[in-house]
């Protein structure tokens, strides 16, 4: 295992007025040539930004020198690499510090066939999921598209291959920033070729927003056919409530309406997501009671179980315990499937990595 402190810590600069990364072509164009650069420089400013890895203008050397020093100032937008961890099955997890000295997690999820990267889209999370690592910081502030799309590059120049697959699945809930998601989907599919489909958005459930989301999705992508995930965790409302604190404020009942009505409004099934805790909602009762809430419209179920923090005393259930739990769905008509536990030698649950380079770098305590 092999772990790199790539870059020391530094201040709070302030932010740049114009941020390049993730620009559209038309405005790129528009800047360029209220510059007084020819547009076709818009193509090559967008090649050397999307495949060639460019950081700042300086580097772009295809551009005019006088130019690029006249406009250095002007920010492509990329984050800086604070620290990358390796585990043994090849899943690398970078920390990533923005320009406002905020860090934040991406990971990079490698097989064969594709690399699959789980970008955050906030700084910490307001959800507080007990189990989730994340939730421990609160929440800082969303993300600027910018500093989404650059956890992808980030994470495929780190990797040394392009990324195939996303999902939001990192810090931060992906329904309390849609715009900033959206367009960097958009950047997504028009810059790196990664087609909708083979992106997912997962979210634990805010009211009225799944609907927001597939309204905006059709009025900013032309049609949503990214994957919905929502992370369900129990089969109840008092179980939930448990899990997620938050969920008080949306009741089960409703979020499993507004997802039908989600299928109804987009053809996407929905994803469920389940995280399996030991002796907690693990149990064949909470699989016969999950079956029967999510029967009857397009959805499947994805079954994980739970890696463990240092907060909580939730415990990993046996493999046995989860076969068991899909046997139960399957038997009852659910689509499921078990997502496989990647990193696990190097505190792959979300938000921990960040939260052992905060405590790296902490001051002495007050007294």
């Amino acid at each position: 295992m092999e772990v790199s402190q790539l870059h020391p810590p530094h201040g709070n600069p302030a932010p740049e007025a114009l941020v390049l990364l993730g620009m559209s072509p038309e405005d790129l164009q528009t800047w360029l040539t209220s510059t007084g650069q020819p547009s076709y420089r818009a193509r090559q400013l967008r090649q050397w930004i999307y495949q060639r890895g460019a950081r700042h203008l300086g580097a772009i050397t295809v551009l005019p020198r006088r130019w690029r020093e006249a406009h250095q100032d002007v920010s492509i937008g990329r984050s800086r690499p604070v620290q990358q961890v390796q585990a043994g099955d090849g899943t690398t997890k970078l920390l990533l510090e923005l320009e406002d000295g905020h860090t934040i997690e991406a990971v990079g999820i490698p097989t064969a066939e594709r690399l699959t990267v789980c970008v955050s889209s906030q700084v910490g999370c307001p959800m507080t999921c007990r189990f989730c690592a994340t939730g421990k910081g609160g929440l800082q502030r969303s993300l600027a598209s910018h500093e989404i799309i650059d956890q992808v590059l980030s994470l495929g120049e780190a990797m040394g291959r392009q990324p195939t697959h996303m999902v939001f699945m990192g810090m931060g809930e992906p329904l309390l920033n849609i715009a900033a998601v959206l367009s960097s989907i958009q950047c997504f599919c028009r810059d790196l070729g990664i087609g909708q489909r083979r992106i997912t958005v997962s979210t634990v459930g805010i009211p009225h927003h799944i609907n927001t989301l597939a309204q905006q999705a059709h009025q900013v992508l032309g049609r949503s056919q990214f994957t919905l995930a929502v992370s369900l965790h129990a089969p109840n409302q008092p179980l939930r409530e448990y899990l997620i604190p938050t969920a008080k404020a949306y009741l089960l009942e409703d979020l499993l309406e507004d997802c039908r009505a989600y299928v109804a409004q987009t053809g996407r099934r929905v994803s469920f997501e389940y995280v399996l805790l030991a002796g907690i909602n693990d149990q064949p009762r909470h699989a016969e009671e999950l079956a029967q809430r999510v029967r009857g419209f397009q959805s499947h179920v994805n079954l994980m179980a739970y890696n463990p923090i240092a907060e909580e005393d939730f415990q990993r259930p046996h493999s046995r315990q989860v076969e068991r739990f899909r046997r139960i769905l399957t038997r009852q008509g659910v689509a499921v499937s078990v997502r496989s536990s990647r990193g696990l030698d190097q505190d792959a649950a979300c938000g921990q990595l960040r939260r052992r380079w905060a405590a790296s770098t902490a001051g002495p305590i007050p007294r």
